[in-house]
């Protein structure tokens, strides 16, 4: 008998999505879609074990093998560099990483670039890489606000249709690189539950093929 695979899954509606996609392949834990409370399922025909964790989170549980895979943001992945394999791109939750600000902004090159942001990291690297020095501001919730009360020049934040940086009056002003998830794996598990890894990443990339 086959051994189990264990699938982490973010919560919302990303996570709804790609559990839609494991129910297409076979991987899926019907209950996911039913709107229990509970956060662990189990499929014990296809011995397939899925559970919902935060966003963020889910890599730290492919990291540490309490999941064999994951489905994750590349914007996660860039941000906080776990140590898991990248198996392929699912196409989902597309979007773009930008740097955003006002219009007319003062983006003088002779001082520090203050720049907003829930990933410090991309926006460091990114800015290291044009050789321009910057004061990172680190903030958790809507960064929207930071160039529109003057604590910073500019925002580096995740970009899907603008709407909102057009409601409050903030343009883009460059792309840092394109965004969408990605599925992800525990690298023991890679190695010791290879085979069943590797049929669910086939399986995944020929309902991916159907669907484009």
């Amino acid at each position: 008998m086959c051994e189990w695979i264990s699938v982490a899954l973010p919560k919302g509606r990303l996570g709804e999505k790609a559990a839609g996609l494991l129910e297409t392949i076979g991987y899926g834990c019907g209950a996911l879609a039913k709107g229990s409370r509970a956060l662990i399922f189990e499929n014990p025909k296809n011995r397939v074990r899925c559970f919902w964790a935060k966003p963020s989170d889910v890599a730290i549980y492919v990291e540490r093998g309490a999941a064999d895979v994951g489905i994750v943001g590349k914007d996660i992945l860039l941000e906080e560099q776990p140590d898991v394999y990248e198996l392929c791109d699912l196409k989902m939750g597309v979007c773009r990483m930008m740097v955003a600000g006002k219009k007319g902004a003062d983006l003088n090159p002779d001082r520090p670039l203050r720049v907003a942001t829930k990933f410090p990291r991309i926006a460091a690297e990114y800015f290291a890489s044009r050789s321009r020095e910057i004061d990172v501001i680190k903030l958790n919730g809507s960064i929207e606000i930071a160039p529109l009360l003057g604590l910073s020049d500019v925002i580096v934040d995740i970009v899907e249709t603008g709407t909102t940086l057009k409601e409050n009056d903030l343009v883009v002003l460059e792309e840092i690189l394109p965004i969408s998830t990605r599925l992800v794996a525990n690298k023991v598990s890679y190695k010791f539950k290879n085979d069943r890894v590797l049929e669910l990443l086939s399986r995944v990339r020929a309902a991916l093929e159907e669907q484009a």
